[in-house]
């Protein structure tokens, strides 16, 4: 084996860890764009709100944090961990917009949580035994730490809109 190859890759498995995040993200960004594509012809009140959620955080975040976890995991994540993350993001996510669309905070809340579950899980994937640049680990971590943030701000503001 030459060193220069990432030992996670000669593993034998048969796709990388982030692949699921991936293809999630794909569909995701590609339902937003059609979302956005419908929302002024149709009338959606949260069509455009919708739209970007399903491609920042259903897409564009999903895949990143998906494909950082698996560059800087220095154990792989087990199926089980990959599993939890994959359900309790996009179920999240979909949550936080059923939520959204129905006037129903507790929905969004509960959203949310399973959106911050997800996070704990991978800054445990992404531990001590992290792999990689340090600058691109604590971006990762700061991508995390920034998004679990701004989550209790949008259960706030969806309290204040359902209210």
């Amino acid at each position: 084996m030459a060193p220069h190859l990432d030992p996670r890759a000669t593993t034998g498995a048969s796709a990388p860890d982030d692949l699921a995040f991936r293809a999630l993200a794909g569909v995701w960004i590609i339902t937003g764009g059609l979302v956005a594509a419908v929302t002024g012809p149709l009338g959606l009140e949260h069509g455009s709100w919708s739209a970007a959620f399903q491609v920042l955080v259903g897409g564009v975040l999903q895949a990143g944090l998906g494909a950082a976890q698996h560059a800087l995991a220095g154990p792989r994540a087990s199926r089980g961990t990959l599993l939890a993350e994959i359900l309790t993001w996009n179920l999240g996510c979909l949550a936080v917009i059923g939520g959204t669309v129905l006037a129903a905070p507790v929905l969004v809340d509960f959203g949310g949580l399973l959106l911050v579950a997800t996070m704990v899980l991978m800054i445990r994937a992404v531990g001590r035994g992290a792999q990689g640049p340090s600058w691109a680990l604590w971006t990762y971590r700061a991508v995390l730490l920034l998004t679990m943030v701004s989550i209790p701000i949008g259960l706030v503001l969806a309290h204040l809109r359902a209210a």
